[in-house]
């Protein structure tokens, strides 16, 4: 529906960049601290979560491919995710994930839609876990959707894109 390799999409006002890049850091601190219940909150009743694949064998224009996934979620998806890692059982999180999400090179686009901006951004993310003596350091980069509500910014979608083809984390529980 809103096509994520345009370039020539116009930027948005300052105002509209603040509330998003505010609302990218907000989302980013609540992962961090593990409020993923709050985090919820803030995910659109359509949200959509993928991490496509990235193949290292073919030239750049053409490496992406969304038609493999590392992660295909909905809302209820997510949702599940969250309840499972609650229960004490999900041993990817037992103990849990220690993270810190650095976001940077935020750009935010206007969409034929008023009420939805393109936001892309950097993302590094730190991850140990309090019985590992290694950790993990994944960057990605990110092409997100927000809607822009009356209650605030609801995230809308996200393409969450691994610089790296193998993922060298024994698992990817966290949200990137």
């Amino acid at each position: 529906m809103y096509g994520i390799e345009d370039t020539s999409a116009e930027a948005v006002d300052a105002k509209t960049y603040a509330t998003v890049a505010n609302f990218l850091s907000l989302e980013a601190r609540l992962l961090d601290e593990g409020r993923e219940e709050d985090w919820f909150l803030l995910l659109d009743a359509e949200y959509r979560y993928t991490i496509p694949m990235r193949q290292s064998t073919e030239p750049r224009s053409k490496e992406i491919t969304r038609t493999m996934w590392r992660v295909n979620d909905t809302l209820a998806h997510i949702r599940s995710r969250i309840d499972r890692t609650n229960t004490g059982h999900a041993y990817s999180e037992v103990p849990p994930s220690r993270t810190l999400r650095v976001v940077g090179s935020i750009e935010v686009v206007a969409t034929e839609d008023p009420t939805i901006v393109k936001a892309h951004s950097a993302l590094l993310l730190y991850r140990q876990r309090g019985i590992d003596v290694h950790f993990d350091l994944i960057p990605a980069r990110r092409n997100d959707l927000v809607r822009l509500t009356d209650e605030g910014p609801r995230l809308l979608s996200r393409e969450a894109i691994p610089t790296e083809t193998t993922l060298k984390t024994a698992n990817l529980a966290v949200f990137l």
